[in-house]
């Protein structure tokens, strides 16, 4: 979609009242959003973007908010740490920049730890993640319920209180559905 489109249906969306656009899914730093935020900021819009951290784009200043989300381990990816320093860089005129992680695991939490430890200017956010993808699958919410609890208690346990533990609130409210 072009721009325009993307605006049309952003205000579509919105019946015209300005609130927050979120720019996810993917790797949502590919694209060149700095036209599209220009256009929205001048019609009183605020802007959000959750991204790994492995593009910087100028565009990140623009924003109301950067997050941050580096995959952990169990992603089976690696974070170039240099790259996701280039990143908070370029959002250092964000009004406000944030560091997520989701947490499978003991060894995503102590990874957590290890990338907070990096990052201690940035607030951390932590979520349970959700190891069911089927879309065809309910959310079995009793075991999500679980995996929040975990977290709590892990971090609780280690004495580690920097982090802010909340679901995945998307997971929530659309289950494992796909482009909603």
């Amino acid at each position: 979609m072009s721009d325009a489109q993307v605006w049309s249906e952003v205000r579509r969306l919105s019946g015209g009242q300005p609130l927050t656009v979120s720019l996810s899914g993917g790797n949502p730093a590919i694209q060149d959003f700095g036209p599209l935020i220009a256009r929205g900021r001048a019609e009183g819009y605020r802007f959000a973007c959750e991204t790994q951290g492995s593009i910087a784009r100028p565009w990140f200043g623009e924003l109301d908010m950067l997050v941050l989300s580096p995959k952990p381990p169990s992603s089976g990816e690696r974070v170039d740490w240099k790259a996701f320093a280039a990143c908070r860089d370029a959002g250092r005129q964000a009004g406000q920049v944030v560091m997520k992680i989701v947490v499978f695991d003991r060894t995503d939490f102590d990874w957590a730890r290890a990338a907070h430890d990096r990052h201690p200017d940035l607030p951390l956010y932590l979520q349970p993640g959700n190891p069911e993808v089927d879309p065809e699958i309910p959310v079995d919410l009793a075991a999500m319920a679980a995996r929040m609890e975990w977290l709590t208690d892990t971090a609780m346990a280690a004495r580690w209180f920097a982090p802010r533990i909340l679901p995945q609130l998307h997971v929530l409210i659309w289950g494992n559905r796909r482009g909603v």
